[in-house]
C-alpha cells in the first residue's frame, strides 16, 4: 500500500511546566484527527516518539483519548524520536500491517532542564563536561579553520530563522528578529556559538496521521522515508559530527523518491545550533562541502529564496522539545505543501523535505537520522 500523510497537528511550543505531558499531546492529536477527516475509532495503531517522557507516557495519552486496546509502542532515538516513530508508521502502512497509524512526538523539557541537556555521565563527553553545545561548537571551529566560515555567516542562519519565527503563532520565540550584530554580541555559550545561535529548551507535541491512498483532497504523497542509525565516529573520521548520518539518510531518500536536491522546494532541517543547519544542508546536497555557510547570507534559503529552509523558524525559533520536534517539522511541511502556512507561505511548494538528526551517544556520528520527502499528488 502506498503510504500517504492524512493529517497533522501540534501544540504550541514553549515553556509549559504547568501542563501535563498528556495535555500537550491531546491538543496535537485533536487537530491531526480533524485534519485527516477521521474519528479516533479509525486509528489502528499508535506510535509515540519521546526521549524524556515519563514511563507509560504513551499509555497515559492512549487512556486520555479513549483508545484502550489499540496496539501502541514508544520509540526513543534522541532528537529523531518523533520522525523515527513516523518512519515506522510509514513502513507499517506500506507493508499492509496497519491501515491508519497515529504518530505522536512529545517531550516536556522545562521540568527537567534549565539549560543544556546534561550528557550521559558514563560517556567521555559526560565525564569531560562536553554537552551538545560544545560538540557542535567543535564542528563550527573546524569549519572556521578549514573553510574560512565567518562569525557573520553563522549568525545569518539565526537571523533568518528567528525572522521566520515571527510569523509562526506556535513558536516559542517571537520577539523582534535580531541583527547580525545582536546575534554576535549575545552571551558566548561555546565558542564560536553565542546564545542566539542555540535553540531554546521547550515543551511541545506534534501528531501525524499516516494511512493509505484514499483520494481525499489534502492528502500528501510520502515519496520517501529513510532512517539510518549512527556509525562509529572518532578523531580519525573525515567528517564533522553528524554529517555522515545525514548524508546516508539523504542518499537513501533521494533514491526512493527518484529526485535530486535541486527538486526540493522547501525544507525543515535540524538547526539546534546555527552550524547544524549549515552542515546539514551540505550533507543533503544543497551546497558543496564548505559552501553551506554561504546559503543564508546569499538569500538562497530565505523564505522568498530559491530553496526556503526552516520557514517555521526552525528549532532556533519554534523551540526543540526533542521528541516533539520531528513531528512539528512534518506538520510545517504539510501546511506549506497545501498552501496553508499563512504569512510563512513559500512560493514554490510542490515538494518538501524534513530532516531530523538525533545524537548523544559517544563514539557515534549521531544516534539516528530520518529524512522524508513529501509531495502534492
Amino acid at each position: 500500500m502506498n503510504p500517504m500523510l492524512w493529517g497533522v497537528g501540534t501544540s504550541d511550543y514553549g515553556l509549559q511546566p504547568e501542563k501535563r505531558v498528556e495535555q500537550l499531546c491531546w491538543t496535537a492529536i485533536a487537530e491531526a484527527v480533524a485534519d485527516a477527516g477521521i474519528t479516533p475509532a479509525d486509528i489502528d495503531a499508535i506510535i509515540v516518539g519521546s526521549v524524556f517522557g515519563p514511563p507509560g507516557v504513551a499509555t497515559r495519552v492512549q487512556r486520555g483519548i479513549g483508545l484502550p486496546g489499540v496496539p501502541m509502542w514508544t520509540v526513543e532515538n534522541a532528537c529523531a524520536s518523533g520522525t523515527s516513530a513516523y518512519h515506522e508508521a510509514v513502513e507499517a502502512v506500506r507493508s499492509g500491517r496497519f491501515g491508519c497509524v497515529l504518530v505522536l512526538g512529545v517531550d516536556q523539557m522545562s521540568t527537567l532542564f534549565s539549560g543544556a541537556i546534561v550528557p550521559e555521565a558514563t560517556d567521555p563527553e559526560g565525564a569531560s563536561s562536553l554537552p551538545l553545545p560544545g560538540l557542535y561548537a567543535l564542528g563550527a571551529q573546524r569549519y572556521v579553520q578549514e573553510f574560512g566560515v565567518t562569525p557573520e555567516q553563522l549568525a545569518a542562519v539565526a537571523v533568518k530563522n528567528k525572522r521566520n519565527g515571527l510569523d509562526n503563532p506556535r513558536a516559542q520565540l517571537r520577539k523582534a528578529a535580531p541583527t547580525i550584530e545582536e546575534v554576535l554580541s549575545s552571551r558566548m555559550i561555546a565558542e564560536p556559538l553565542t546564545f542566539l545561535q542555540c535553540c531554546p529548551t521547550s515543551d511541545g507535541a506534534g501528531a501525524v496521521i499516516v494511512g493509505g491512498e484514499r483520494g481525499r483532497e489534502g492528502d500528501l504523497r510520502i515519496e520517501a522515508s529513510a532512517m539510518v542509525s549512527g556509525a562509529l565516529w572518532d578523531h580519525r573520521s573525515d567528517d564533522v559530527w553528524g554529517y555522515a548520518s545525514v548524508a546516508r539518510a539523504a542518499e537513501q531518500a533521494y533514491a526512493q523518491a527518484e529526485r535530486t536536491p535541486s527538486e526540493i522546494d522547501v525544507m525543515e532541517v535540524h538547526d539546534a545550533f546555527t552550524i547544524g543547519e549549515i552542515v546539514t544542508l551540505e550533507a543533503l546536497g544543497v551546497a558543496p562541502r564548505g559552501k553551506g555557510a554561504e546559503l543564508a547570507p546569499s538569500g538562497h534559503t530565505a523564505r522568498d529564496g530559491v530553496q526556503p529552509v526552516n520557514p517555521s523558524g526552525g528549532l532556533l525559533s519554534r523551540g526543540h522539545p526533542l521528541g516533539g520536534t520531528g513531528t512539528a517539522q512534518i506538520a510545517e511541511i504539510a501546511w506549506q505543501l497545501r498552501g496553508r502556512a499563512g504569512a510563512r507561505q513559500v512560493a514554490r511548494h510542490r515538494v518538501g523535505m524534513v530532516e531530523t538528526m538525533g545524537g548523544g551517544a559517544a563514539g557515534m556520528d549521531g544516534n539516528a537520522c530520518v529524512v522524508t520527502i513529501l509531495s502534492r499528488p
